[in-house]
């Protein structure tokens, strides 16, 4: 059975997996809604967390970052799974205990302001929005190449899919189909692994076959690659480039901006008690550990795959798979020299973007609308098809090309979906039932969530289409937002009882204008800024500027509560009660 077949039936299957599992846990009440009625098993939880927050960044991007940044990548590594132990243990078991849907619910509470609650609803649809970006690319990528359609028609077709389950089915649905979505990811992705790794180093463990040799050499895959990398002009894997400021920003971000995202948090209101909520995080990063641990070696595996797959290769005898990536525009080859081979190297291949003109060349291949560069490269590749594309590299059966296309429309529909339900239940929970309308009916502010989810996909399914970035720097974008906007709010919360409404209203606003107001500068056309290190605050990037954006955050909060009125008795005798470590109270 051909690739093309076995992908419609892996993705077909799946799909039709996920829409049962839909209707059969279909929410018919707002708290299923919202959070699922509170009952879910911590293990179950545990998979569904870590569905929800490995998104397409993590299964389709992180990868191909890595595999082109080498060390500098690290830093996804390190900032994503130490903000999950970050949130796990100081966030967590405190919001469950607090007993709201929301977080703009429990900041509403707590900062006893629905001014305050407002900014928040704000702040979640501006990170959420970033975030969905991301993966709805992700699932175009997919569809794009498996499915052999345009990026555009991908994006439609994820749409409908999330906008079935999450808008019947709610939390209670969303978290069922989360648990099948994270056995079909994460499957997926150690199964090419275990091949690769197989058949480059002898070792069946990817996480040991990065450090083993390469079969018929003396030479490890690090040190293999190294060298590759430099005889080719570029900086070796293992050595990195970018400053030791933007490093720290960087992780500093992705750190706290994990434990300031929405949809995550919501996840720990779906267990019965306070317990659960710590043993389900534990669960999750058990479950996340499997992929993250795996993902540093499919890097450097893909990278080394590539550069012997490509350069110095004749063109009319390349791989299929450069020519299939090729057709839908995510691979481009310019024959700078005329001599029919492809010559990878370091340099910009094109100036500005590869645009294809609609022509074929002399080789067949695709012409492109823009003049070369002096650089010697004549290839550029999308780096969010290295995952994708691994196993077509590798030259695997089709069945694994397939089941991995299978896996990244998982990763992308799951994290997509639990966007689209703090979204929904931002808007009809806290804006309308909490803020402006609190005399609807549970049926009405039912209707309200379905609605706003479905306003939600369109908008989702806009920026798709139209993202700021590669799907990783789309969504370390949105962990920068997070971490200057939501984050500091939800940790003075629960520590600092003197934090009042005043300087946590002031500290969102300030922290989230300035973070913006730097990540629209430099990424958007609008103004033509050069997004480089001599042109950065102090050469820190958009993707690390969330970092500072909290240090704003927590400086405005707390000149703002020095000078204003003190946090009623009230709210204190609250935050001591959210801090008791006991599960008196734990459901509201």
């Amino acid at each position: 059975m051909d690739t093309q077949t076995l992908t419609y039936i892996f993705v077909g299957s799946s799909f039709a997996l996920y829409i049962g599992i839909a209707i059969w846990s279909r929410a018919g009440s707002t708290s299923e809604f919202y959070v699922a009625g509170g009952h879910v098993h911590p293990i179950a939880n545990g998979m569904a967390t870590a569905a929800d927050w490995m998104s397409a960044a993590s299964f389709i991007s992180m990868a191909g970052i890595i595999a082109f940044s080498g060390y500098d990548a690290s830093v996804y590594l390190m900032g994503w799974t130490g903000g999950y132990v970050l949130l796990a243990l100081l966030l967590a078991p405190y919001l469950r205990k607090f007993g709201q849907f929301t977080v703009p619910d429990f900041i509403g509470e707590r900062y006893y302001s629905k001014a305050a609650r407002v900014v928040a609803v704000v702040c979640l649809i501006i990170i959420s929005f970033t975030y969905i970006a991301g993966q709805m690319r992700g699932v175009g990528v997919v569809f794009s190449r498996f499915l052999e359609l345009p990026i555009e028609w991908g994006v439609i077709i994820g749409m409908g899919i999330v906008f079935f389950y999450a808008v019947l089915g709610g939390m209670k649905g969303i978290t069922y189909t989360q648990v099948a979505q994270y056995c079909v990811l994460i499957f997926a992705y150690l199964v090419p692994a275990i091949f690769i790794s197989m058949l480059i180093t002898g070792n069946p463990v990817p996480q040991l076959g990065l450090g083993s040799d390469v079969v018929g050499s003396d030479l490890s895959v690090l040190a293999r690659l190294d060298g590759a990398l430099v005889d080719l002009g570029f900086a070796a894997f293992t050595e990195g480039s970018k400053s030791k400021l933007d490093m720290f920003a960087i992780t500093l971000a992705l750190m706290v901006g994990t434990a300031g995202l929405p949809h995550v948090i919501v996840r720990f209101f779906t267990v019965p008690k306070v317990s659960d909520a710590r043993r389900s995080a534990g669960y999750a990063l058990v479950f996340i550990a499997l992929l993250y641990t795996t993902a540093p070696a499919v890097g450097a595996f893909a990278r080394l795959n590539f550069i012997h797959s490509v350069d110095e290769q004749s063109y009319a005898e390349a791989p299929n798979w450069v020519k299939t990536w090729e057709g839908i525009g995510l691979i481009a080859w310019m024959d700078k020299n005329g001599d029919g081979v492809i010559q990878y190297g370091a340099g910009a291949p094109f100036e500005g973007r590869a645009d294809y003109d609609g022509a074929a060349g002399a080789h067949g291949e695709r012409l492109l609308a823009n003049a070369p560069t002096d650089a010697a490269n004549e290839i550029v590749v999308d780096r969010d098809i290295m995952v994708l594309a691994n196993p077509e590299i590798a030259g695997l059966p089709p069945w694994v090309i397939a089941l991995v296309a299978a896996g990244g429309v998982a990763a992308a529909l799951s994290t997509a979906a639990g966007l689209l339900l703090v979204i929904s239940a931002s808007i009809s929970h806290d804006l309308l039932k909490k803020t402006f309308r609190p005399q609807i009916s549970e049926r009405t502010e039912l209707l309200a969530a379905r609605g706003s989810a479905a306003a939600a996909v369109v908008v989702a399914g806009y920026l798709g289409i139209n993202p700021p970035g590669f799907v990783a720097q789309v969504v370390a974008l949105a962990f920068g937002l997070a971490a200057c906007s939501l984050f500091p709010a939800i940790l003075m919360g629960i520590f600092f009882k003197a934090m009042n409404r005043e300087g946590a209203i002031a500290g969102m606003v300030a922290g989230i204008i300035f973070t913006l107001s730097y990540i629209v500068y430099f990424k958007s056309p609008w103004f033509g800024a050069v997004n480089d290190a001599d042109h950065w605050l102090f050469g820190i990037s958009p993707e690390g500027i969330g970092a500072v954006g909290m240090m704003v955050n927590f400086a405005v909060a707390a000149g703002v509560a020095r000078f204003t009125a003190k946090t009623p008795p009230s709210v204190r005798h609250m935050v001591d009660a959210i801090r008791i470590p006991t599960d008196a109270k734990a459901s509201k």
